[in-house]
């Protein structure tokens, strides 16, 4: 371990520093994207039932009409195209450029694309769903550079003591975004509701669905645009973080007056020292060093979040068809559009206040004192196990009398996601890479938590169909079933909990120089005993 003097002092400061109140702005200007990120990738599982009934509904039929398979695919899973598309151009360029030069290009971008989802144009269904779908491909582009540039800010910014609790915290929005959504269409569709009454949809089928209801859908989608330009100024104000201005643009000069500034302490400008010590440090990606060094650990950090949000993405964007399967939500045909969409808030909204909320603060509060490796392996525990309780006495859930203990169950399966590796995955790649590739790295972990995603949005859509012909969708081939899926997802949170344990290192209480094995380097060079590549591998972290 380096001892202090051979650090930079405004490296030091930060490592030290007690919690003051830039810490708070800088969590909640952070944590406000994803606020809006979490709305605006939620939200669409809100309202993509009305979209079938406002337009594929064939009043000739029986049923409501449904978003055919292919555009009910495209309209859950194009955002999520986009953000992992997101976060591996904006994590390279985040190291390249400076994490503050490219906060700002991301939040333009959610604004503009949130307002323009909501003005999807077009005189037919295919045209519609078409513009919606550009315009959220972009949304979710923009999502994406969220990621690693908040992570990698926050923890750049934190001290040692506190950083999981603060980078925690700034994910933990996204449990306040999910509940906003669930709380904006509960409002909304009750508004309309009671302004435009409608009959059900077996009594009257043209009726069911009144003109005004195409407004709500586009007024949910819009509102998503607020809290991103509410923070576009305080984000613009924040400096550089320091590590970046020091350890890779190796500005000393710069880099000290700015924490100076933020820390109100004089601050040593050593430019030297920051000399000494960045010196024969620029190896890449794809080099044998860092191979050797961190290699096993991207691999950790990409496949757990991988694994995580196969199960996480799935249960979030199909939650109304689980209720509608286990009869929570009645039959679409026994409602009007805007009631089945205050339904379906409802329901998301109890599971958002009871399971997912209050899962990230438990994360918050003990991230620091339990440490991550704990935390990731009891929440993949926890999921495996609630997963299971809810897949083998499938059957005894469907019956009448049951729902309610249904839903406790799988409140808890969410609860276990946030106060576990849903949390620790965003937390720990912003610990445990150099500063040069922290952005970077960052963003191809949480690039494969999203391909993760999109295996779970696009595969559970066709892998929870009945086996039944019979009683499968329109448009849609015999699945597994529900309780199959719930079995895959199961699977896939005890490979998590196996992947946690041999590659996902603990960095609670480190500095993030001592994380990435920086530290070392650093004090082998003060005393002269030659470069990071003669270290022993015990000393690398």
């Amino acid at each position: 371990m380096a001892r202090e003097d051979q650090q930079l002092q405004v490296l030091n400061a930060l490592d030290a520093a007690k919690t003051q109140w830039y810490h708070f702005t800088a969590i909640v200007v952070a944590g406000m994207g994803f606020f809006t990120d979490a709305y605006d990738l939620f939200c669409i599982s809100l309202v993509t039932k009305l979209l079938g009934r406002i337009y594929y509904t064939d009043t000739t039929s029986p049923s409501p009409g449904t978003l055919p398979p292919n555009v009910a695919a495209a309209v859950n899973g194009v955002a999520l195209c986009g953000t992992l598309a997101g976060q591996l151009f904006f994590g390279w360029l985040g190291d390249k450029l400076g994490r503050k030069s490219v906060y700002g290009m991301t939040l333009l971008l959610m604004v503009i694309c949130s307002i323009a989802s909501g003005l999807s144009f077009g005189h037919t269904p295919t045209s519609v769903m078409a513009t919606l779908c550009f315009f959220r491909f972009w949304l979710g582009f923009g999502i994406g550079g969220d990621y690693p540039l908040s992570a990698t800010i926050m923890s750049e910014y934190a001290n040692k003591k506190t950083r999981g609790a603060f980078i925690a915290a700034v994910f933990a929005m996204q449990g306040f975004g999910i509940l906003a959504g669930g709380v904006v269409t509960l409002a909304m569709s009750s508004a309309f509701q009671a302004a435009f009454p409608a009959p059900a949809y077996e009594i009257n089928a043209a009726a069911s669905t009144v003109p005004q209801a195409d407004y709500v859908w586009r007024i949910i989608l819009m509102l998503g645009a607020m809290p991103a330009i509410l923070t576009y100024y305080w984000r613009m104000k924040m400096p550089e973080t320091a590590r970046y201005t020091a350890l890779v643009a190796k500005n000393a000069k710069q880099a000290s007056s700015d924490m100076a500034k933020v820390l109100q302490v004089e601050i040593e400008v050593e430019a030297e020292k920051l000399d000494h010590i960045t010196r024969g440090k620029d190896y890449g990606l794809f080099s044998s060093r860092f191979a050797k060094h961190h290699g096993a650990h991207l691999l950790g950090t990409a496949a757990t979040w991988f694994l995580v949000d196969v199960a996480y993405y799935s249960q979030n964007l199909f939650q109304k068809d689980i209720f509608t399967s286990i009869h929570w939500i009645p039959k679409a045909r026994t409602m009007s559009a805007l009631e089945e969409v205050f339904r379906i808030s409802r329901a998301q909204t109890l599971i958002a206040l009871c399971g997912t909320v209050p899962g990230y603060w438990f994360t918050v509060f003990l991230i620091d004192v339990i440490g991550r490796f704990k935390i990731q392996l009891l929440g993949f525990a926890g999921m495996t196990a609630f997963m299971l309780g809810l897949a083998i006495p499938y059957h005894h859930w469907t019956l009448p009398g049951n729902q309610v203990a249904f839903v406790v169950l799988y409140g808890f399966t969410f609860f276990f996601a946030n106060f576990g590796p849903n949390a620790t995955t965003f937390v720990v790649p912003a610990e445990i890479f150099p500063a040069r590739l922290r952005s970077t790295c960052h963003g191809i972990s949480a690039a494969a938590g999203k391909a993760g995603a999109i295996i779970g949005a696009f595969g559970f859509l066709y892998a929870a169909q009945p086996q039944d012909k019979a009683h499968v969708d329109a448009g849609y081939k015999p699945g597994i079933g529900v309780r199959n899926a719930l079995f895959v997802l199961a699977a896939c949170n005890l490979l998590g909990f196996l992947m946690t344990w041999m590659l996902v290192p603990e960095s609670k209480g480190k500095s993030l120089e001592e994380m990435s094995g920086e530290a070392e380097e650093e004090e082998a060079s003060a005393q002269g005993v030659g470069a990071a590549a003669n270290l022993s591998g015990d000393e690398i972290v």
